[in-house]
């Protein structure tokens, strides 16, 4: 059930984190600060209305929105898009297509495993390059 994502997420750890933001053609100094951060995610709902916040010391994150309804976003890499979250099963899926020509779409997939950790799954969708992230509960 795609409730087990409610609540606060710490990042543990990243792999292919790196050839990832390359396919998105994240500049190289963003992609060396991205690599030494510790994020922090905090999903929420009330009612049919979800809140996505990222926060880090690098830079921080609030996006509000409606399961389905596509709504336009400036991503954490400065690329605009028109983001649309869904729910698949217990997967909360987002994507993004690109306001830009000259940027990449992507797709994000974030699910509870059994281990209790939620795993982020990050996807350059027209390179198919894939970066998982995981991330650990805590209590603020």
């Amino acid at each position: 059930m795609v409730d087990k994502l409610l609540g606060h997420w710490k990042l543990e750890n990243s792999d292919n984190l790196e050839e990832y933001m390359k396919a998105m053609k994240v500049n190289i100094i963003l992609r060396k600060v991205a690599k030494t951060l510790t994020n922090y995610e905090e999903i929420s709902r009330e009612g049919d209305t979800w809140t996505l916040h990222i926060t880090s010391t690098f830079k921080n994150s609030k996006v509000v929105f409606k399961i389905g309804e596509p709504f336009k976003d400036n991503t954490l890499d400065g690329r605009y898009v028109l983001t649309t979250f869904t729910i698949e099963d217990d997967v909360l899926i987002e994507t993004q297509e690109p306001l830009n020509k000259s940027h990449a779409p992507s797709r994000f997939e974030r699910k509870v495993l059994e281990d209790g950790r939620m795993c982020l799954t990050c996807i350059a969708t027209e390179e198919n390059v894939v970066a998982k992230r995981y991330h650990q509960p805590y209590t603020p």
